[in-house]
């Protein structure tokens, strides 16, 4: 139990911090598909943590050209993120209405979301590089330490996107959305500039 409450809180940890994905999961909570938006993340998240607790760490450590590839990559993707987001914000006017359905499909929002996820090197090394090194200081018990970084996604993902609802009377005024998008942009482009100032 020790071993997976050290994954848990370490994993928790990691994800807390608002970042490109927390931001759109928070802003999609707003919106539809928060279930499936919250299990694409989640999942995504346990696949790292598998790859991490399984030795994948070592690859990545072997092979740094992965970690700039996936640096650069979603620092164009987060650039592209944040301008639109800021486009919307001064270009257009949102008003969250219950039981509305946004204009975004499914499938455009669960890649949209895979984007955000695959495409973050962060994830990788929090998830792959810096979890699965650290688990092996839980041996034999590696397993109950992932188990609990996993259960730390499932929690946290799923209680940031159901969470958001609670904000939905806010978000019923359009100078609110113009808010939230600004403060996504610059989320965005923080993280963006951060990714290359690393090399």
């Amino acid at each position: 139990m020790s071993t997976f409450l050290a994954g848990f809180s370490l994993g928790l940890s990691l994800i807390f911090a608002i970042g490109s994905q927390n931001a759109f999961i928070l802003k999609q909570g707003l919106n539809q598909y928060v279930f499936i938006i919250c299990l694409v993340c989640a999942l995504s998240d346990a696949i790292f943590i598998s790859f991490g607790v399984a030795g994948f760490g070592v690859i990545v450590n072997k092979y740094p050209e992965v970690e700039t590839i996936a640096r650069y990559g979603g620092a164009i993707f987060l650039t592209v993120y944040g301008l639109l987001s800021f486009k919307s914000a001064f270009t257009k006017d949102h008003a969250l209405v219950a039981g509305e359905q946004s204009s975004g499909s499914l499938i455009k929002s669960v890649l949209t979301c895979l984007a955000f996820t695959w495409l973050n090197p962060h994830v990788y090394l929090d998830t792959v590089v810096l979890l699965g090194s650290i688990s092996t200081q839980y041996q034999p018990d590696e397993f109950y330490f992932g188990l609990g970084a996993v259960t730390a996604s499932f929690v946290f993902f799923f209680s940031l996107g159901y969470g958001a609802r609670f904000l939905a009377p806010l978000f019923k005024r359009p100078n609110a959305w113009k808010v939230l998008e600004c403060a996504v942009g610059i989320i965005m482009l923080s993280i963006a500039l951060s990714l290359v100032m690393m090399a």
